[in-house]
């Protein structure tokens, strides 16, 4: 280990046998081994600069990859693996694939930390936001195990299903946030275009406007005079929230909320166990001590609120506790999942057991995310012709009133 400590990142300019030049990150002990690495691959180093360790961190770590890529990556990996093609091998056509920028480039790093002699778990682990400890963790284990090309494909199987059901959580909401938006939209036309017409129309009669009329005429005005105030006041707003949500007591006070709502609870609650069975599930069947697979789950689970109740359960498992009875005393997750824990336990096939459980949680997700829909669906639907009937009778009462004068 020391000396991959001492190892250092080049940048480097090589070319080869036929003139053409290339580039690239290599880690290298000092510019003379380099230059050997360089010949085995049949380059001629033209110039090399250690990168500055501050340099490497902020292009792997600046941002995110989806997890889209991640799952194709693991795919096309397990296939190449499963095909005899060693992994630099692998890496090395990888990185050149139709993979975003970042990816590209991180996968380059990848390529040439692990031709410097590091395992593949450890060049994954030097990217961390790119790749989740659950990633680096079975990697390692498939590494370990001789079975790396079966682990990838529970990976992918793994990130392919939880993306897409955070893609049906996501499209759910589209329907009412669309409504919402025409609402205000709508609502944004009557009081500031609509309104002031009528508003004209009325004052050249002589009549008493209903207080309904005299309320909405007052909030037009407001908004018409007073609009880049309400627009800064807006901004600000969003900003104030923005920065808020920085700080992780916010962070977990959202998600307590989104735990405890009557309809929305129940969607957390099922997200957040369907999660645990399968990463949990894929995890202890991939022979990862249960231990290390429960500390890797308490980062995965997606809700601050589960995740503390998590960690208590956690302690408790550690001091000697059945995993079943930690998770019923701190009630992190549904009955349900807690009872086929125990057989599991009990029964010495708890990785079986989990995954057999997944497909049911998935199905709770989909149900509670339906339920959840038809319930706004007809609550914005209603809300929306509350407000816009407000404003057409505020309008409507003095007409009536005229027409009922001139009669």
């Amino acid at each position: 280990m020391a000396e991959k400590n001492e190892l250092k990142k080049y940048k480097y300019t090589a070319i080869d046998v036929d003139g053409e030049k290339s580039s690239g990150v290599m880690l290298a002990a000092s510019e003379s081994d380099l230059r050997k690495m360089l010949v085995e691959a049949n380059l001629y180093l033209v110039t090399a600069k250690v990168v500055s360790k501050n340099a490497v961190t902020f292009l792997s770590l600046s941002s995110r990859v989806s997890m889209r890529e991640i799952t194709t990556f693991a795919n096309q990996f397990a296939i190449m693996i499963t095909a005899g093609i060693s992994i630099i091998e692998a890496l090395d056509t990888l990185r050149n694939q139709a993979f975003s920028s970042l990816f590209r480039r991180t996968l380059s790093m990848v390529h040439d930390d692990v031709r410097s002699g590091l395992l593949l778990s450890e060049a994954f682990a030097r990217h961390k936001k790119i790749f989740p400890e659950l990633f680096v963790s079975m990697t390692y284990v498939g590494e370990v195990s001789g079975s790396l090309d079966a682990i990838l494909r529970e990976l992918a199987d793994y990130y392919e299903r939880d993306d897409k059901i955070k893609r049906k959580a996501k499209s759910a909401m589209v329907y009412p946030t669309v409504l919402l938006i025409i609402t205000l939209a709508v609502l944004v036309l009557l009081v500031v275009v609509i309104i002031p017409t009528f508003q004209k129309t009325l004052s050249q009669f002589d009549i008493e406007m209903p207080p309904l009329t005299l309320a909405i005429l007052a909030l037009s005005n407001f908004v018409r005079n007073n609009y880049a105030a309400i627009l800064v006041g807006l901004a600000i707003l969003v900003l104030a929230i923005f920065i808020a949500f920085r700080f992780e007591s916010v962070k977990y006070a959202w998600d307590a909320i989104k735990a405890k709502l009557p309809v929305v609870g129940k969607v957390t609650e099922s997200l957040v166990a369907a999660r645990f069975a399968r990463g949990f599930g894929t995890l202890v069947a991939s022979g990862e001590d249960v231990i290390k697979s429960l500390e890797i789950m308490s980062g995965i689970l997606g809700n601050r609120y589960y995740q503390r109740k998590f960690l208590k359960a956690y302690i408790d498992i550690r001091e000697g506790h059945t995993i079943s009875s930690a998770f019923r005393e701190h009630k992190v997750f549904p009955e349900i999942l807690i009872q086929m824990i125990a057989v599991g336990e009990k029964t010495g096939s708890l990785d079986t057991v989990l995954r057999k459980t997944t497909g049911y949680f998935d199905d709770m997700v989909e149900s509670a995310l339906t339920r959840m829909t038809s319930l706004l669906e007809p609550c914005m639907i209603i809300f929306m012709g509350v407000v816009v009937g407000i404003i057409i009778l505020s309008v409507f009462m003095p007409m009536l009133s005229i027409m009922n004068s001139i009669h």
